[in-house]
């Protein structure tokens, strides 16, 4: 009888964490940031503010994990229910529109890194959920630099006075 109530008890703990060790039926709602002007930068940056409620309590509390773009990245628990994501990209393989930030938790991420051991496609790995950022692009400056447009309008403006002095003198 101690047998049954002592294996009965560690079933219904091994079940209820791993009920609790999943998020059901996830909410999220996220602010989006990145780099507006790339004139100096190498590389713009992108920042991804959440917060997450799952329908099951404490799970909220579990590691995350985000894939961008085919490369993962880290989650951040900032606060209550509140999570950060950032990661960064070269300028010239970035353009407007928008990305998607599949969120792992444990076991998912297990079969990501999984599938990009053996070589697979990590798309097929169902995430917990996907946040869809929108960026609007960069500032690249403009498309012609102020020092060129002065070099142009100096010689102009001396071809114009030469021009001007000979035909005066003659």
């Amino acid at each position: 009888m101690v047998k049954f109530v002592l294996a009965s008890a560690v079933l219904c703990c091994a079940l209820s964490y791993a009920v609790a060790s999943t998020c059901s039926n996830p909410e999220v709602k996220s602010n989006f940031y990145s780099t507006t002007d790339a004139t100096i930068v190498s590389q713009i940056g992108f920042v991804t503010k959440f917060t997450l409620k799952c329908s099951n309590a404490g799970a909220e509390k579990l590691p995350l994990f985000a894939e961008v773009l085919g490369k993962l990245a880290p989650v951040v628990r900032i606060g209550e229910n509140k999570y950060q994501v950032s990661w960064n990209e070269e300028i010239k393989k970035v353009s407007s529109g928008s990305y998607a930030v599949r969120l792992f938790d444990e076991e998912p991420y297990a079969a990501v890194r999984k599938a990009q051991r053996a070589g697979e496609d990590i798309q097929t790995v169902k995430p917990l959920t996907t946040v869809t950022v929108n960026f609007s692009g960069a500032y690249k400056g403009p498309w012609v630099n102020s020092e060129i447009l002065a070099t142009v309008l100096v010689f102009f403006v001396a071809y114009v006075a030469f021009t001007t002095r000979s035909k005066l003198m003659a």
